[in-house]
């Protein structure tokens, strides 16, 4: 089993429900936009040339994704690419504007989530684990190609380690119980 295969598979466990599949294909998209509307503000000039905190965390993330995917990490490089212009007009508003806007998106983003995990009747993946963060666009993303019919030898992979990773965190829940 590959990382890939492995992160998604931990992630999917927490996410079977197609209605909570479906709040995050809205709700993940809007915290990132936030968190990228958040940190495009923050920046510094070097040769005439704008970095900012956004610019780097997209980067960042970028070259984690490419590492575990080649194809999903350019796919989400494209997407960042697209979102960025509109962050950083959103991070030219005033001061009140831009947080206005950008925690709204946030918080709208997070409401989705929760609602998707009532479906579910579990937690979110972060809880148990932080890299979760980190893996629900990636996961959002697999999601949208799965369901377009591409990679399916990789989906039923996912799928199949996925749901043994929920009975075994259903069997333990019983046990607690």
């Amino acid at each position: 089993m590959t990382n890939l295969e492995r992160l998604l598979s931990q992630y999917a466990a927490y996410h079977l429900d197609r209605n909570n599949i479906l709040t995050h294909f809205v709700g993940i998209p809007l915290i990132v936009f936030s968190i990228l509307c958040l940190t495009a503000r923050v920046g510094v000039e070097i040769s005439g040339f704008s970095v900012t905190l956004a610019s780097i965390l997209i980067l960042v993330s970028t070259i984690y994704y490419i590492s575990l995917d080649k194809l999903f990490g350019i796919l989400m490089l494209i997407i960042f690419i697209a979102a960025y212009p509109l962050a950083v007009k959103i991070a030219a508003l005033p001061m009140w504007s831009w947080l206005g806007v950008s925690i709204g998106i946030f918080v709208v983003g997070w409401v989705f989530q929760f609602v998707g995990h009532y479906f579910e009747k579990k937690k979110p993946a972060f809880v148990d684990d932080l890299v979760g963060l980190a893996i629900g666009p990636l996961f959002v993303l697999a999601e949208f190609i799965f369901l377009l019919g591409f990679r399916k030898s990789l989906h039923q992979r996912i799928l199949k380690e996925a749901q043994m990773k929920r009975a075994a965190m259903d069997m333990k829940q019983q046990l607690v119980s």
